[in-house]
This record gives structure tokens, sequence and C-alpha cells, in this order.
């Protein structure tokens, strides 16, 4: 009783946060994503794909694709339709046409673990090595890299309403991926738009506007503006900056499902493992 009442108050007040009990229409769409896989980047964008007259800034980003972990649930319900939302959530049988984004483990490690630093639920002094094995492993986020991924991959793989696209592959070649996301989401865009958006939406550009609308935008708001939310960029760090044994842990957990979504792995790929990505 006592909970219904808080939950209730919060709603009325608009205090409460989405998250995963948002109300879902439809027509709706989300970008779904474990944190630190390229959400971020991915709703950039969209969002300067679809608003070609203006630049998406910090500032005006949850008003075009909000973050369901970020906004209340009045304030989603505001939002107008068909709505794009971004979400960190696991498989969530309610979302019936999802973008979804995966970025090899061992790159998410690293980026989350600074995130954390971000936010300061981790000390400088603590060490990636314990990060990995007490956290990230276990599931730092309610549930693990791996549960989340495998949650959306078995129950909607090859499903027409579901898009995988590999971080990865974005950065490698983000027009053809973005294209791909156009076509997803039915947007006409010619050549031009594309470009735009990808040049609008690039990881300098971001990191300018990061320093600029820190305190604006509620994702950073409040948090250490010394340990920056948008980070390198790129592929494969993880081979230069995370120990050996951490890479171990994480491939004899997960090894079987990086090697079928075309990450290699120290291990030896099996005769009979099969990629789900080309």
């Amino acid at each position: 009783m006592l909970y219904g009442i808080k939950f209730i108050t919060s709603y009325l007040l608009g205090t409460d946060i989405a998250g995963r009990n948002l109300k879902v229409y439809p027509d709706d769409t989300f970008i779904a994503s474990y944190p630190r896989s390229g959400n971020t980047w991915t709703r950039f964008l969209i969002a300067n794909l679809t608003h070609f007259e203006k630049p998406v800034t910090f500032a005006n980003i949850e008003t075009i694709i909000p973050d369901a972990t970020a906004l209340s649930s009045r304030e989603l319900k505001r939002v107008p339709r068909p709505r794009m939302i971004k979400t960190h959530e696991y498989f969530e049988p309610r979302y019936r046409k999802v973008i979804y984004l995966v970025r090899d483990p061992r790159d998410v490690v690293l980026s989350l673990y600074n995130f954390r630093r971000k936010y300061r639920s981790v000390d400088d002094s603590y060490p990636i090595e314990r990060y990995v094995a007490e956290r990230f492993l276990p599931g730092d986020l309610d549930v693990s890299w791996g549960e989340h991924v495998g949650s959306w991959l078995g129950t909607r793989m090859n499903h027409p309403g579901f898009l995988l696209v590999r971080y990865e592959d974005l950065l490698q070649d983000p027009t053809r991926e973005l294209c791909r996301l156009a076509s997803f989401l039915g947007i006409a865009a010619n050549t031009e738009m594309v470009t735009q958006a990808i040049e609008r939406s690039s990881a300098n550009r971001l990191r300018q506007l990061e320093i600029v609308e820190h305190e604006a935008w509620v994702t950073t708001k409040g948090k250490r503006a010394d340990v920056p939310f948008i980070a390198e960029a790129v592929a494969g760090t993880w081979k230069q900056k995370l120990p050996e044994p951490s890479v171990a842990l994480i491939e004899s957990a997960w090894g079987h499902l990086m090697i079928s979504l075309g990450y290699e792995t120290s291990a030896p790929r099996s005769s009979n493992a099969r990629a789900i990505v080309a």
C-alpha cells in the first residue's frame, strides 16, 4: 500500500523515472543497448537525420529522442508520436520495433568503468581487474552484458521489427549503417542528409558540445566534468588497456556469444560456431 502511494505521488509530481514502467504505444521505436555500446551516438545520428533543418545538441536531444531512464512517465507521454526512445532495458516484449546496438564487451567494460568513475560510483583507485571480476561479469546494471545481449538476440533475431547494429560497423562505415537505420525507420534520406547527419554527430563535435552543455544535459548534470561522457569513439582499445586476465574472464564467460557476433577471441574458433553477423 505504501509503495503504491509513493508511486502515484511521484507520478503526479513528475519525479519518477519512466524506465521499464513507461507507457508503450504501438508506433514506438526503441533504440536499445547495454550501456556504453554506442546508443548516444546513434541517437544523434538519427536525430540529426530527422531534424535536418537544425543541429541537435545535448540541450534538446531529450525532446527529440528521449531517454526512458532520464525522464519521468509524464514527460515521456508528452513526446509527440510516433516516438523514438532510448532504453538500456533487457528484453521487453512490449517493445515491438527495436534497433539493438551491440559492442565488443571488452571495450564496453572499459567505457563503463570510466562512466562509473564519472558518476562517482567507482573510485579512481578501484582497479579495473576488480571491476571486471566483481561487478561487470556478475552484472553491474541488474543484468550482465551476456544476459542483456542474449535476451534480445534469443527472442528477436531475424524478426522484421528488429535491427541489429554493431558499434564497430558504425565506426567503420557510418554512411552504410545510417542508411540501414534510415531504411528500417522508413526515412527517405538523400546523400546530403546522411553526410550532414554524420558530420553533426561526429565524436569531436559531441565532445565540444559536452564541454559547453555539461550542466544542461540530464545525463551529465552534476557529474564529474574531468571524466568525459563522450570518449575516444574507437574500437579495439581493450587490446592495449585491458589486462590479459580480465580479457580471459570475459571470453570465458561469453566467448561463444562474442564469436556469433563476429568478435574474435583468444580461444580458437569452434568448428560448429556460426556467426550472426557477416
